[in-house]
């Protein structure tokens, strides 16, 4: 059946009404939440506000980094060490690497861009910090739904935006509704928030109905992969930052590694790669493996045991490609508009900051009795913000490592450090791009195949015992998540043209090519899906749609 043939003969879906509805718990929409009852506490308003988040529980399908830059976080909550709010370990120290294939070269102290400086930052669980202002928030009389996917935007007769709709839980891979069939229910809103993240599936079609990307660089991301270690006391430095550039890139592919130490003798390591890159043999995962063998890294964790596994879709964070976030009755925030540093490798207080500017064009929208109408004064205010100023300030950093690593490494130097030195804050030129990352892969033919070690079970491993320590679970009875615009299309120019990128860029095995009875075709394999939008963004057709299983599925990341 389809979704009108549902509603038609189930119909209508119960609806519940709030002030503001925001999608997504992560720290952008639950900073505005917990700002726009903050606001209503001082002025003796009442707000109420509503979450919707897909993971299990809030945190859930959290993934970072993360190393914290406390400084929106303390304007949320001043007191946020009385609170018990988990950033317990401050910086201590950073290491910015350049690894050759078995040596490296550690920058000294002096010579590092003012971009990777982590002074008076703490080494977090990103997930963990989430969980602590789901508390904060509920304490506030926040209504937080975890479990519930928003699958669909209501619009009114008008075209704005007046709510969104969950997702029907209960139907079969067959498109019909089983016994366990329940409709999704409706959640109208004056205003309604997406704060889904990275290329969010909602924020994805609003960008394309409100044309909001018009007169903007194209947006370009890159996928992040993460492993979490508990080593021998021995090897412990709490606090220890590690940025590592050079092998095993040996293109010009951007890529670049970290390595953070938490408390309790845990170590947080992953590998960032742009999705730009133009070889299609390439595998991030298998990337991120052999890193982990360098000398320098491996010193780290050897001994130590992997305990969490997880990727997620990272934005480059380049003000040029953000779009305008406001729209007749909503906004966007957080990574669903692109608000990430990735010179700085951060996000979260960038996050928690554009979550609290909107908040407070919000709540002024409220007093004065609007809605559903454009919420200006929140870009109005993110252009007087510091949030802006820092994003200003490192506007180039990918854009130039578009044009080469080497040219990328030396306008690093230049802006971060140089400029700076001589009491030049922001860069007197922009660099622009048009160019999507799909379009960038080359055809196979043209490009040099790789050859991955295998992995040993003690430092790298394979695919699928990774997706086993992300906890991910979907209903298997569910249609399948990722679907395809055309079904012989991965075969047709995908395979046949690229061999396949799809089953070496999904960090999960998601997608494989088989065999059968003398075809070639692709197997989906939706359960394994951390959700992390790699195939959304990189296949090279555009033909792979991400849209929203069944709420509570996906990952079940534990201290990521």
């Amino acid at each position: 059946m389809t979704h009108d043939e549902i509603l038609a003969q189930f119909g209508p879906r119960e609806s519940m009404e709030y002030d503001v509805v925001i999608v997504g718990g992560g720290p952008a929409g639950l900073a505005t939440a917990i700002r726009l009852k903050q606001i209503a506490a001082d002025k003796g308003q009442e707000i109420s506000v509503v979450v919707l988040e897909k993971g299990s529980e809030p945190g859930a399908h959290i993934l970072s980094g993360a190393v914290m830059d406390p400084r929106a976080i303390t304007e949320l909550f001043p007191n946020w060490k009385e609170l018990g709010a988990p950033l317990a370990q401050e910086v201590t120290g950073d290491d910015v690497l350049f690894l050759s294939e078995t040596g490296s070269t550690r920058t000294p102290d002096w010579l590092v861009p003012r971009n990777f400086h982590n002074h008076g930052c703490y080494v977090i669980s990103l997930s963990n910090v989430v969980k602590w202002m789901a508390q904060q928030a509920e304490n506030l009389s926040v209504e937080i739904f975890p479990g519930f996917a928003a699958a669909e935007v209501l619009y009114d007769e008008q075209g704005r935006v007046k709510g969104v709709a969950t997702g029907n839980m209960g139907v079969g891979k067959d498109g019909e509704p089983m016994d366990s069939f329940q409709l999704g229910m409706e959640l109208l809103g004056k205003y309604t928030i997406f704060a889904e993240g990275a290329r969010g599936h909602l924020g994805k079609q609003l960008l394309a109905k409100y044309d909001l990307t018009a007169g903007k660089d194209a947006q370009t991301f890159a996928i992040g992969i993460k492993e979490l270690w508990e080593v021998p006391a021995d090897k412990a430095q709490p606090g220890r930052v590690v940025h590592t550039a050079g092998w095993p890139m040996v293109d010009d592919s951007f890529g670049g590694g970290f390595l953070y130490h938490l408390e309790g003798n845990k170590v947080t390591l992953g590998f960032v790669i742009g999705l730009d890159y133009k070889n299609p043999w390439m595998s991030p995962f298998e990337e991120m493996q052999r890193w982990k063998t360098h000398p320098a890294i491996k010193a780290h964790i050897e001994g130590g045991k992997r305990i969490g596994y997880g990727a997620r879709a990272i934005n480059n964070g380049t003000p040029q490609a953000l779009p305008k976030t406001v729209f007749p009755g909503g906004a966007l925030i957080g990574c669903d508009a692109g608000y990430l540093n990735a010179a700085r490798i951060k996000g979260s207080h960038a996050a928690i900051k554009s979550g609290m500017l909107c908040a407070d064009a919000l709540a002024e929208a409220l007093a004065a009795g609007r809605a559903q109408d454009e919420l200006s004064a929140y870009p109005a205010a993110f252009e007087k913000s510091w949030l802006n100023e820092e994003l200003q300030q490192t506007r180039n950093f990918k854009n130039w490592f578009k044009k080469g690593k080497l040219v990328g490494q030396a306008m690093t130097g230049i802006e971060q450090w140089l400029l700076p030195k001589v009491g030049v804050a922001n860069p007197p030129w922009t660099l622009h791009n048009t160019t999507p990352d799909h379009v960038k892969l080359r055809p196979a033919a043209e490009m040099p195949q790789i050859s991955y070690p295998k992995p040993d079970g003690k430092i790298s491993f394979d695919r699928l015992s990774s997706v086993f320590i992300s906890n991910t679970n979907h209903e298997e009875q569910q249609p399948a998540h990722l679907t395809l615009k055309n079904a012989g299309v991965p075969v047709s120019v995908n395979l046949s043209k690229f061999a396949g990128p799809e089953s070496r860029y999904c960090p999960a095995g998601v997608y494989e090519f088989v065999n059968k009875d003398g075809a070639d075709q692709l197997v989906i394999n939706a359960q394994n899906c951390v959700h992390c939008k790699t195939c959304d963004i990189k296949d090279p057709t555009q033909n792979i749609v991400w849209v929203t299983p069944e709420g509570g599925g996906g990952p079940n990341y534990v201290g990521m």
